[in-house]
């Protein structure tokens, strides 16, 4: 594209000579230059730690059990039947009067249905190449009752089995996806702040790996909805 680079330094030499007419030309300076200081390292005789204190979000994958489709096309998934296996592979925490996604296992009953009502729990389905293999990955949400967090997990085919790559819960303001990663946004309590997460795919452990956890500033025209993690 040689036209438009000659163009600007036409019109840089332009600008140049236009100044230089109530200019000596002389250099100016641009004020103090901040010192550059490099990382302190503290503690130096500490011994290093050999394994972490709790659970980092590592990535766990867990293959969802009767869920197959042709070709391993996840187009052909049924959204429905994913969630309803996961409910059945994990009864504790979604069947029993005790269970704290007990809600969520009962208004699955009301999913199925074009269009679903609002009573049902399972959000709209998203299908993109998050793995980078050239196929589409499921990404699926839903509500966990009769709490306020949103369930995030992502699916891809492995095998002729359907695995659960990614699973996050959190009281979500926001979800994206970035090229292979999936970003979720959560209310923090401080004002105009919101947490950010960042899972990406991770082709030696194939999962999709915690990479970015932060803290970020909105200014109070961007401030997420009220809530608490």
């Amino acid at each position: 594209m040689p036209r438009p680079v000659r163009s600007l330094v036409t019109a840089a030499l332009v600008l140049a000579t236009a100044a230089g007419c109530g200019d000596a030309g002389g250099l100016h300076g641009a004020g103090p230059t901040s010192t550059a200081t490099s990382p302190a390292r503290l503690w130096p005789n500490l011994t290093p730690a050999a394994s972490p204190a709790w659970n980092y979000d590592d990535g766990e994958s867990e293959a969802m059990k009767g869920i197959t489709a042709p070709g391993d096309d996840v187009h052909k998934v049924d959204p429905v039947a994913v969630v309803k296996a996961e409910i059945a592979q994990h009864p504790d925490e979604y069947s029993g009067a005790k269970a704290p996604y007990r809600e969520t296992a009962r208004r699955m009953a009301y999913c199925g249905k074009k269009p679903a009502g609002s009573r049902c729990p399972l959000l709209k389905a998203y299908y993109r190449d998050l793995t980078g293999d050239g196929h589409a990955d499921l990404t699926l949400g839903f509500r966990l009752l009769p709490g306020n967090q949103t369930a995030v997990r992502v699916y891809t085919f492995e095998g002729g089995r359907l695995v659960q790559v990614m699973a996050n819960e959190d009281a979500v303001s926001g979800v994206e996806l970035a090229g292979r990663s999936v970003i979720i946004h959560a209310p923090s309590d401080l004002a105009d702040y919101e947490y950010r997460f960042q899972w990406t795919w991770d082709p030696e452990q194939h999962v999709m790996l915690l990479t970015h956890d932060e803290m970020l500033h909105l200014g109070k025209s961007q401030s997420p909805p009220a809530g608490s993690r």
